[in-house]
């Protein structure tokens, strides 16, 4: 079995992550007269995460491990999952289940579209989903994306919603049919080195630093 078939691998869990930066980009352009310093901005509607991993000091035995993962990703040509180790579970009501599914009355979600519909098994909840939780759109078809709510969400009395996400929906590639289902806890989207090169440091006591960049993988809409 070849590693190309492997693909998104799962990060190791020898150790954990010391500190990870996340990055949430906007593909817009500002352009600003040198006369009158008036602005034009201009919402070209690309969004992508971007994330910075440090892996804390450690030992030969952890590190191999590591290492061998991240020379297994053949440089940006493999993917694999992350997500936010520290926001595994919603903050909200939502975290009891994990049982939603797209609700968009038939239609088909629009690309670029900033706006999801919800069926939940949870009637007139306050506070359903927060600000700042995570889901994930996408499951089992190496096309997982990473959502941020950027809105309160409370269910209505037949356990519907409206949601806000970052990044904006990818219809092609995200596979947001209706009655597709969200995933609320351990939310993941998949990824790829920002670099073809894989270092990694070794000092006099022997142990080992290690940290790299990820992108999100943006497949070809079709």
């Amino acid at each position: 079995m070849s590693l190309d078939s492997q693909y998104p691998l799962t990060m190791p869990t020898v150790t954990g992550i010391m500190n990870i930066s996340f990055r949430a980009i906007n593909g817009t352009l500002v352009s600003r007269s040198p006369f009158t310093y008036k602005q034009q901005v201009q919402n070209f509607g690309a969004q992508r995460w971007e994330a910075d991993i440090n892996l804390p000091p450690m030992k030969r035995a952890a590190a191999e491990t590591w290492i061998a993962w991240l020379m297994s990703l053949q440089g940006q040509h493999g993917r694999f999952f992350l997500g936010d180790p520290t926001a595994a579970t919603p903050r909200g009501a939502a975290r009891d289940t994990n049982t939603i599914e797209v609700f968009n009355n038939g239609t088909t979600l629009v690309p670029a579209n900033g706006t999801l519909y919800i069926d939940t098994n949870q009637n007139s909840i306050t506070g359903y989903l927060k600000a700042g939780d995570y889901i994930q759109l996408g499951d089992n078809d190496q096309t997982e994306v990473l959502h941020k709510v950027l809105q309160d969400v409370n269910t209505n009395s037949t356990g519907g919603a409206q949601v806000y996400i970052w990044p904006n929906i990818r219809r092609a590639a995200h596979k947001v049919d209706n009655y597709s289902n969200i995933k609320v806890q351990n939310a993941k989207g998949v990824f790829r080195l920002a670099s073809s090169t894989v270092d990694w440091d070794i000092n006099r006591a022997q142990t080992y630093g290690l940290s790299f960049t990820a992108v999100e993988n943006l497949v070809s809409e079709v």
